[in-house]
């Protein structure tokens, strides 16, 4: 089931996420929800705070090659336990934030580590659009926005495009 994706500026996307402490049948719905959610957007990932619930949880697909098999990650409580010298610095975007992007520099290479949804521990050493990716999920969990990575003017001159996109829909 699709589920509407939060808007920025919205109190929840700035809220620290919980700890996710079982696997219940409703989480795991819930991350086939964010799949299904993510994949019609279009987008990479998608994290729990941004359909309104306030959970470690995040989902990513970052195959961008076409005819290459899709590889969805369910990820429950993420975090990254390493991460490498060297910097990236990508054209970030969020469905949270439609269409804007800005550049954001962080870690190149990073080790992450997540509960899958077998209930599995798992650990994966991730790069490129990968670590850029989960970085930015994660990112989610602790109601850090990307633009919270940029200037206060281009953040500011972002937020009150949201503002106005939002009235805009309101209105129907």
């Amino acid at each position: 089931m699709k589920r509407p994706i939060l808007i920025h500026p919205d109190p929840r996307l700035k809220q620290v996420a919980a700890a996710v402490d079982d696997l219940s049948d409703t989480r795991l719905a819930l991350a086939r929800d964010m799949l299904e959610t993510m994949y019609d957007a279009p987008g990479i990932g998608l994290a729990a705070p941004q359909v309104g619930v306030l959970e470690r949880l995040i989902v990513l697909d970052c195959v961008k090659e076409e005819g290459a098999p899709p590889r969805p990650l369910v990820m429950f409580n993420p975090e990254v336990i390493a991460a490498g010298d060297r910097s990236s610095t990508y054209e970030e975007g969020c469905l949270s934030i439609p269409e804007q992007y800005a550049e954001v520099t962080r870690p190149a290479e990073v080790t992450v580590r997540w509960i899958d949804e077998t209930g599995a521990e798992r650990t994966e050493d991730m790069e490129g659009l990968w670590s850029t990716c989960v970085q930015h999920e994660i990112d989610h969990l602790n109601g850090i926005l990307f633009i919270d990575h940029i200037g206060p003017m281009r953040r500011q001159m972002i937020t009150r495009k949201m503002v106005k996109l939002k009235r805009e829909m309101a209105r129907g």
